[in-house]
């Protein structure tokens, strides 16, 4: 899929560029004061921040934090993400939130306006926000000379490779917590893989549905009926043990007991799923080493919590060191592979969790159609 790209906005020099990126990142608190507790997306847009300086541009970022939905929040202010630019670029002047205006995501013209006055080019490099119809998203290219950044460009290129041309065994690993969330992109998917791995607590409604009892695991009942469907086709694997804890015990945080157990077929009532078993994940395994290309979105389990991080961890380590063009898509699986030291052993990690999804689900994303028209270019 061809894009307007940074070379094609001629000379630069002294020309005011706006560049939309996607620092929706972590914070955390330390001292008394918040700071970025993950810096992946910061370092994604650099390139495209120091390819516009080393040419004499005038650079301003803007960018979504949280969801404030439309008004001021102190907690979701840009300040510590503006402190992380200024450390690497100083020069770089950083717009407050983009979502404290409620114009942003309803994809006001009028915003985008404000938004657009006093620039000359726009750069959008935020492939993470992409699949949102925002004003900064599909309004402001509407207004200037608007061109991918590295990053956004990068993505597609990446990941048309699973869509235009996979080589077979082509194997999707798809996890997290409701099927509602992934409904769309296994059902694109079953058209196009060979096997679809489906772990997390969505893999229970699926197993409700093939007559297992999953106890008082997260089930939606009203998706049983589909995901048979789904099941019809033989390409889609379960987890057939689990972690699991018991009911009314916190989980998240480690209680100090040893209150989790696994459970090999049903799941007894009083008990929850958590996490894939240790069967599971060597199954999984194995059919992950055999997989020509890879996709992999949603963790296995409640990868937070030490006591039901095995099969994720086990997923990545599988992932990792597959022989497969490897994409991993979504903020739990790339941070798992980041925490895990095993980032370097996949073909791509991508910014994106949604839009990476829904990308390879449609072909497509409004980002991609907004920069496509040029309609700036005028």
């Amino acid at each position: 899929m061809n894009l307007p790209k940074l070379g094609e906005l001629g000379d630069v020099s002294g020309k005011s560029v706006l560049v939309r990126a996607d620092l929706n990142v972590p914070l955390v608190e330390r001292d008394g004061a918040m700071e970025v507790g993950d810096s992946f997306r910061i370092e994604a847009t650099i390139p495209t921040l120091t390819w516009l300086l080393e040419r004499g541009a005038k650079v301003t970022l803007c960018s979504h934090l949280g969801r404030p939905k439309g008004s001021v929040v102190d907690r979701y202010s840009m300040k510590p993400v503006r402190a992380a630019i200024h450390e690497r670029l100083p020069e770089v002047e950083v717009l407050e939130n983009l979502r404290f205006d409620p114009g942003e995501e309803s994809g006001s013209k009028e915003f985008a306006e404000r938004l657009a006055q006093g620039f000359d080019l726009y750069v959008f490099d935020a492939f993470g926000a992409a699949h949102r119809a925002h004003a900064s998203v599909v309004e402001v290219p509407r207004l200037l000379p608007s061109v991918a950044g590295v990053n956004m460009a990068m993505e597609v290129e990446k990941l048309s490779k699973l869509i235009e041309a996979p080589t077979s065994p082509y194997v999707a690993v798809v996890g997290g917590a409701k099927v509602s969330d992934k409904l769309g992109l296994l059902k694109s998917l079953i058209e196009k893989v060979d096997k679809v791995i489906v772990g997390g607590a969505m893999a229970f409604t699926f197993l409700v549905g093939q007559g297992v009892k999953v106890g008082n695991s997260l089930v939606q009942e009203e998706l049983v009926d589909q995901c048979n469907e789904l099941m019809k086709t033989k390409k889609i694997s379960l987890p057939v043990d689990f972690v699991c804890l018991q009911t009314g015990k916190p989980f998240g945080v480690p209680d100090g007991e040893p209150s989790q157990q696994i459970f090999e077929g049903d799941i007894p009532e009083g008990w929850l799923g958590l996490d894939i078993g240790p069967k599971s994940a060597r199954i999984f395994a194995s059919v992950i080493s055999s997989a020509s290309s890879l996709l992999w979105n949603g963790p296995m389990g409640v990868y937070e919590d030490s006591r039901f991080s095995g099969g994720t961890i086990a997923v990545a380590r599988a992932v990792a060191t597959s022989k497969a063009y490897s994409v991993v898509g979504g903020g739990d699986s790339a941070a798992a592979l980041r925490k895990e030291g095993l980032a370097d052993g996949v073909s791509h990690l991508s910014t994106g969790g949604g839009a990476s999804l829904e990308f390879i689900e449609k072909g497509t994303l409004p980002g991609i159609e907004a920069l496509n028209q040029r309609l700036g270019w005028h």
